[in-house]
């Protein structure tokens, strides 16, 4: 479970835009970016190296 306020304060480190948390896949997504980057034991991976490139075809 991710922290609210720690939800408000989170950017996407390579563009600085905001994310949408997706629960059921434990994922911080950046639109702007399309990568996914997980989130381990409620703590968040902020590494471009461990995010997911989300494909075309999926939506965001």
């Amino acid at each position: 479970m991710m922290d609210a306020k720690l939800l408000e304060i989170l950017v996407c480190p390579l563009c600085k835009g905001p994310l949408l948390y997706r629960k059921s896949e434990q994922e911080l997504i950046c639109r702007p970016c399309r990568l996914a980057y997980p989130v381990q034991d409620g703590i968040p991976v902020m590494l471009e190296e461990e995010a997911r490139k989300l494909p075309a075809t999926e939506e965001v």
